[in-house]
C-alpha cells in the first residue's frame, strides 16, 4: 500500500520530492525516484510484504521497471504457475510477480490478479507505459495527457504541484449532485481518473493513450447461478472464507474493523478460524444516538477477540475536518469519512493491516434505500398523470416529509427517483444538470434483463462503491499509514452475488439474506436483532452548536459566491432552516463546506515550472 508517480515531464530532483512529500503519509517507510531515458519514476512505501530494501519502489525486472500501489493476495499462486515457465525470483513480494506475468501473459496479466492495486510498467523493448487499476476502483490513478506528456500519480494534488491546472466546473456540478467526482472525470480540467477494471497503453513515442476495459459486471445476467439456497450458501461460505485468508498474509500486525454489524462481524469471525487472537477495533461517540460500540463489544466478547473501542469527541473531530481536504484532495461529501479517520488513526497504532465489511451492502442488498425503493415500486405501477394529480394533493401538507414523498412519486419513473434519492431529495440548491450526461452509467438502471434490486445494485457498484466507499476508505486509512482490504470485494465474492438469485439477498424485507444465515451459524442471532445503523458523526448538532461559527464563516455569502451551480438565495435558506432548527440540513451543509475550503484552498495556489536543464 503505497503512493506512486511517474512521467515523461523532466523535471527537477526538487520538484519529484516535492510531489512525493505532498503524499508521504501513504508511504513513510521508503521513498525512491529513478529515472529511465524519457521516463520517471516515484514511490512512497508502507512496507507490508517482504519488508526488505530489496522490495523497494520504483522496482526492476530484466526490462521492466514498475510503480506499484496495493496488494495481489493470490500472487504466491501466480508465482508457482511462473516459476512452471521457468521465471526465477529475487524477492517474496507480489511486486516482482506482476512484473513476471506481464512478460508472460501481456494485458491478460490482469484478469489473473486478484487484489486492489494501480501500478505502471515502463516496458523498455515496447518503448511503453502500461498500467491498470484494479476492478472496483480500490486504488486511485489519476493522469494528465495533453499528447506531448503523461504524468499519473495516486491523488490530484501531485500533478497540480508546478503545473496551472484550472478548477473543472463540470466536476463541480457532478460533486454537488453524487457527493464525489465520479470517474473519469477529476476535480482538475487536465486530470482525469483512469476507469476501474481498465487498462491504458501510452506510447512514448507518438505520445498516443488508449484505454481498454479488462472486466465488467455481469449486466446480462448470463450466469445465473441455478443451485438451491443452501447450495449457494456453502458455496458462498468457501469463497468468503478463502477471501477473508488470502487477505491475511502480511509481514505486519493485522486486526479487523468490527462494527458490531452484519458484513464486519462475519468478517472478524472468519478472522478468527485463520489466527489467534484477532485485534478487532470499533469507535465510541458520547453523544446519544451515536454509539454502538456496545454491540460491537458483545461480539468481540463471543469471538473472543481483542477489542479496542477507540472514543470520539467533538475535539477529535474538529481537526480532521480543517485538515479534510488535504487528505481528500478533491472534495468529498460523505460525512462518514470522518469516523472512518479517527477508527483509522487510532487502529494504526497497534497495527498496520485492516480488514474490513466494506461492499455487503452493495453485493448483498443491504442499504435502507432498497427496502424503501421495494415499497414505493408498486405506486410506479400507476400512470404518471394519476400520480402526479396525487403528489398535488400530499404536497398540501406542510410535513417535510409528506413533500419529499410527493416529489418522489411525481418523477416520471422509478429509475429517476432512485438516482434523484441517491443524490439527495433535498437539492433545489443546486443547479440541475442532465444527469444522463453527468454519469454515463445511468442505462445499468434502465436495463431489461434484470429486475429493479439486481439494477440499483448494479448501478451502486459501479458508482456508489467505487466514487464513495472506496474514496473515502482508501484516503481516511492511508492518511494515517495504514492499509484496509475488504474481502467482500473479492471479485469471486462480487461476481457470485451478482449470480444469485434476488430472493437469496432479500425476501420479504430481510435483507443480506445469505450473509446473515452464514454469520448467524457463527454468532447468535439475537446479537443483530436491531435496526440497521449507519457510520455516522453528530454534525446535525455540532453544526447547530459547537461548529456554527466555523461553518458561517466558511459558508458566509462572499465564500457561497464563489462556488459555481448552486442558486445562492436558496442556498443561504438551507443553511438557516438548519441553524433555526426547522430542518435537518446537515448533508448539504457538509457539502458546501468541504467543497467552500477546497475552493479557497486552491485559489490562492502559485503554480511555477521547474524543468531539468
Amino acid at each position: 500500500m503505497c503512493g506512486i508517480y511517474g512521467t515523461t515531464i523532466p523535471y527537477s530532483n526538487g520538484t519529484i520530492r516535492e510531489k512525493m512529500a505532498r503524499i508521504s503519509f501513504r508511504g513513510p517507510d521508503y521513498t525512491g525516484v529513478q529515472r529511465y531515458d524519457q521516463v520517471i519514476f516515484a514511490h512512497n512505501r508502507l512496507a507490508i510484504i517482504d519488508l526488505d530494501a530489496r522490495s523497494n519502489q520504483p522496482f526492476s525486472y530484466m526490462h521492466l521497471h514498475i510503480v506499484f500501489n496495493g496488494e495481489i493476495y493470490n500472487y504466491k499462486d501466480i508465482r508457482k504457475d511462473l516459476e512452471r515457465k521457468n521465471y526465477q525470483f529475487n524477492t517474496s513480494s507480489d511486486t516482482e510477480v506482476i512484473c513476471a506475468a506481464y512478460l508472460e501473459y501481456g494485458a491478460n496479466c490482469l484478469t489473473r490478479f486478484n487484489g486492489m492495486f494501480a501500478f505502471v510498467i515502463y516496458d523498455t523493448h515496447k518503448n511503453e507505459l502500461f498500467g491498470a487499476r484494479d476492478r472496483f476502483g480500490k486504488k486511485p490513478f489519476y493522469y494528465a495527457h495533453d499528447h506531448l506528456s503523461f504524468e499519473f500519480a495516486s491523488q490530484p494534488s501531485q500533478i497540480n504541484i508546478e503545473r496551472n491546472l484550472s478548477v473543472n466546473e463540470e466536476a463541480i456540478s457532478q460533486y454537488l449532485i453524487w457527493g464525489y467526482v465520479p470517474e473519469p472525470q477529476s476535480i482538475y480540467a487536465e486530470v482525469k481518473q483512469l476507469p476501474a477494471a481498465s487498462y491504458f497503453k501510452y506510447d512514448l513515442k507518438s505520445h498516443k493513450l488508449k484505454i481498454t476495459e479488462y472486466w465488467t459486471l455481469d449486466y446480462g445476467w448470463k450466469n445465473k447461478f441455478e443451485g438451491s439456497y443452501e447450495e449457494a450458501k456453502e458455496a458462498l461460505a468457501l469463497i468468503l472464507a478463502d477471501a477473508v485468508k488470502i487477505r491475511m498474509n502480511a509481514d505486519v500486525p493485522l486486526g479487523v474493523f468490527l462494527s458490531g454489524g452484519i458484513d464486519s462481524s462475519l468478517i472478524a469471525a472468519l478472522a478468527t478460524k485463520e489466527i489467534d487472537h484477532v485485534k478487532t477495533f470499533s469507535i465510541k461517540f458520547n453523544e446519544k444516538g451515536f454509539d454502538e460500540s456496545a454491540y460491537a463489544n458483545q461480539v468481540a466478547k463471543h469471538l473472543g477477540t481483542d477489542h479496542y473501542t477507540i472514543e470520539c469527541n467533538y475535539n477529535d473531530g474538529i481537526e480532521l475536518i480543517e485538515n479534510f481536504n488535504h487528505f481528500y484532495d478533491e472534495p468529498f461529501a460523505d460525512s462518514s469519512a470522518i469516523p472512518t479517520m479517527l477508527l483509522s488513526k487510532n487502529t494504526r497504532k497497534h497495527v498496520t493491516v485492516a480488514l474490513s465489511g466494506d461492499a455487503g451492502d452493495e453485493a448483498f442488498l443491504g442499504y435502507h434505500r432498497y427496502k424503501w425503493i421495494k415499497q414505493v415500486n408498486s405506486l410506479f405501477y400507476a400512470p404518471h398523470g394519476v400520480r402526479k394529480a396525487l403528489a398535488g394533493l400530499i404536497n398540501q401538507s406542510p410535513s417535510y416529509r409528506h413533500k419529499l414523498i410527493a416529489m418522489g412519486i411525481s418523477m416520471e419513473d422509478i429509475e429517476k427517483l432512485y438516482v434523484k434519492m441517491f443524490g439527495n431529495m433535498e437539492n433545489s440548491w443546486v443547479k440541475q444538470p442532465d444527469l444522463a450526461k453527468y454519469n454515463p452509467l445511468m442505462h445499468i438502471l434502465t436495463n431489461p434483463a434484470k429486475p429493479l434490486l439486481e439494477r440499483i445494485s448494479d448501478f451502486d457498484i459501479k458508482t456508489y462503491l467505487n466514487g464513495d466507499i472506496n474514496t473515502k476508505v482508501d484516503r481516511a486509512s492511508m492518511a494515517f499509514s495504514l492499509e484496509s482490504r475488504a474481502p467482500l470485494m473479492d471479485y469471486r465474492v462480487m461476481e457470485f452475488s451478482r449470480s444469485l438469485p434476488t430472493a437469496f439477498k432479500y425476501t420479504n424485507g430481510n435483507q443480506k439474506r445469505i450473509l446473515k444465515d452464514l454469520l448467524f451459524d457463527r454468532v447468535p442471532a439475537h446479537m443483530f436483532d436491531r435496526p440497521k445503523a449507519g457510520f455516522t458523526m453528530p454534525f446535525q448538532h455540532w453544526f447547530r452548536n459547537e461548529l456554527k461559527d466555523y461553518v458561517m464563516d466558511n459558508l458566509s455569502v462572499e465564500n457561497l459566491k464563489n462556488i459555481p451551480g448552486i442558486h445562492l438565495k436558496r442556498t443561504q435558506e438551507i443553511i438557516n432552516e438548519h441553524m433555526t432548527g426547522k430542518w435537518n440540513r446537515y448533508p448539504q451543509i457538509w457539502k458546501l463546506l468541504v467543497l467552500s475550503q477546497w475552493l479557497i484552498k486552491n485559489k490562492s495556489t502559485e503554480n511555477k515550472v521547474s524543468l531539468v536543464a
